[in-house]
């Protein structure tokens, strides 16, 4: 990106008495494809260069994990009850004993990870329209620029949900000269933005998108389609800032009249194909491919094949593709004891042996060596990593329901899971009152959607956070002790200090 560019050239005038008098556009520019008659800048110069841009975008999940699914399962599933960092160290350990401050290194990735992304989106929007090769039609420009809004709300999404009153970063910044920085500065320094104005633009975004963005692709879940603006949008209306549980319900019924549903069979999002299906994986039996990708449940996903591999895997515990490889250090993302026992309270629950693995290793820093719980939901390097999925959808239709008093159709969309995972259906008891079928309804997601990086989001959208997170260290013996109790200061996180350091509009969260 430009921003460490034009850092040096500001840390270096700040030390000494430079000049600004000069064009640094050929020193730093990483987008520079050719200039007009008048030697402006050309950021796309042909049709090519748009559709080159357009896969990268594309490609942004399915690259660069660490920042949107490696450190989010670590925020919302370490952070929350669902699991233990796995690897003590001084990044993951204080998201389980909740010590979290500016200085962690993983939220600077984070952070830089989402505005580069940002960044990316953001070129296409601004200059697509621009581009005069004839051959690039206008339907084709709309659509692009759909796509990139599509994928900005998603990343801002994300953004707001983390850490709060972040950049509002609409606009691509021009060059640094002495004509120009007093104007251009602050598009590379900007302050925050409250929450309901960056909810705003997500929607804008949003339905700005499902105008020209193509529709559901049922052979290609990787795009941007108008089905993912509608379960986005789902998503965002459940959110306090622009909480409308009605528009909730409206979308994730558009998203079903898309063609979604839950697949009859819950391994069939994230099972592999095994060299021999009769032996256990121990016994050379490796994954020679995902079990299936594009199911009519999944919304969007990143997904991986032979020689375009997903490398996270080995993170997680053993990626089946190669039962020895990597297996000799710590794994993140250990589901916990109190996880594990809300499964066992559901006798038969199909989803935990697709959920937790146990295997023997060599530490027992949470459990027995031999006899060690590992997050199963990405295990093999072919596994797509499954952004949005219907289920998450369906479920937010039950709480908007809830909210509105349907306590009884509630119930029925949880059921409808229920039965998917090899369950009876709630008792009559489940939907008598509020208290009892929002219970009903936080446990169905915990169990449902569980590793996959909701979970956290859920306590704190539902004001969960203190009931739930205060209460299970007590109640769990394998998690460290903890820092600090949670409060309402904890439902968002620190900005990295690195990034208040260069920026001096940024102000940090309350708590930190």
């Amino acid at each position: 990106m430009k921003t460490k560019y034009i850092l040096s050239i500001i840390s270096a005038c700040l030390l000494a008495s430079c000049s600004l008098d000069y064009d640094p556009v050929a020193s730093y520019s990483d987008v520079t494809e050719g200039v007009t008659a008048d030697s402006a800048q050309v950021v796309f110069k042909d049709k090519a260069a748009v559709l080159s841009h357009r896969q990268t975008l594309i490609n942004l999940y399915k690259n660069g994990q660490e920042h949107w699914y490696l450190d989010m399962l670590l925020l919302a599933e370490s952070h929350s009850d669902n699991a233990y960092a796995g690897a003590p160290n001084a990044e993951t350990t204080p998201f389980e004993v909740n010590s979290i401050e500016g200085s962690n290194t993983n939220l600077k990735r984070d952070w830089n990870g989402h505005m580069g992304n940002i960044a990316q989106a953001n070129k296409m929007i601004n200059n697509v329209e621009e581009v005069k090769d004839p051959s690039l039609t206008d339907a084709e420009k709309q659509q692009f620029k759909s796509e990139a809004k599509i994928l900005r709300a998603m990343i801002y999404f994300d953004m707001v949900r983390i850490w709060g009153n972040v950049p509002l970063v609409t606009s691509i910044a021009g060059d640094i000269t002495s004509e120009t920085i007093t104007d251009v500065y602050p598009a590379y320094f900007p302050p925050q933005t409250d929450e309901l104005t960056l909810y705003l633009q997500i929607e804008e975004d949003l339905l700005d998108g499902l105008q020209y963005a193509p529709e559901n692709n049922a052979e290609d879940k990787t795009q941007f389609s108008k089905s993912v603006a509608r379960a986005m949008l789902a998503k965002v209306y459940a959110e306090k800032p622009l909480r409308d549980y009605d528009k909730v319900i409206q979308y994730a019924d558009a998203v079903a009249a898309d063609g979604f549903d839950l697949v009859a069979d819950f391994s069939d999002l994230f099972g592999v194909v095994l060299t021999d299906p009769g032996l256990p994986p121990s016994q050379e039996n490796k994954a020679i491919d995902a079990k299936a990708r594009n199911t009519k449940e999944t919304i969007f996903e990143a997904q991986f094949f032979q020689g375009n591999t997903n490398w996270v895997t080995w993170m997680y515990g053993r990626p089946l593709n190669n039962w020895t490889e990597a297996f000799t250090w710590l794994k993140w993302i250990t589901p916990s004891r109190d996880l594990i026992k809300a499964f066992n309270s559901e006798t038969g629950d199909k989803r935990y042996e697709e959920t937790v693995v146990f295997y023997s290793c060599d530490w027992n820093v949470y459990y027995p060596a031999n006899n060690y719980p590992f997050m199963y939901k990405c295990r093999s390097a072919y596994n797509s990593v499954i952004k949005l999925r219907y289920a998450d959808i369906l479920l937010l239709k039950a709480e908007a329901l809830i909210a509105k008093g349907d306590y009884s159709g509630a119930a029925a969309i949880i059921n409808k899971t229920r039965q998917r995972a090899g369950l009876s259906n709630l008792p009559a008891s489940a939907s008598a009152s509020k208290e009892a079928i929002l219970d009903a309804y936080l446990k169905e997601r915990r169990l449902e959607l569980a590793l996959e990086g909701q979970r956290w989001f859920d306590l704190v959208r539902l004001e969960k956070v203190e009931e739930v997170m205060n209460a299970v260290y007590a109640k769990d013996e394998g998690r460290p002790a903890q820092i600090y109790p949670f409060t309402s200061l904890s439902y968002i996180l620190p900005i990295p200090q690195d990034v208040i350091d260069q920026n001096p509009n940024l102000v940090q969260n309350p708590g930190y």
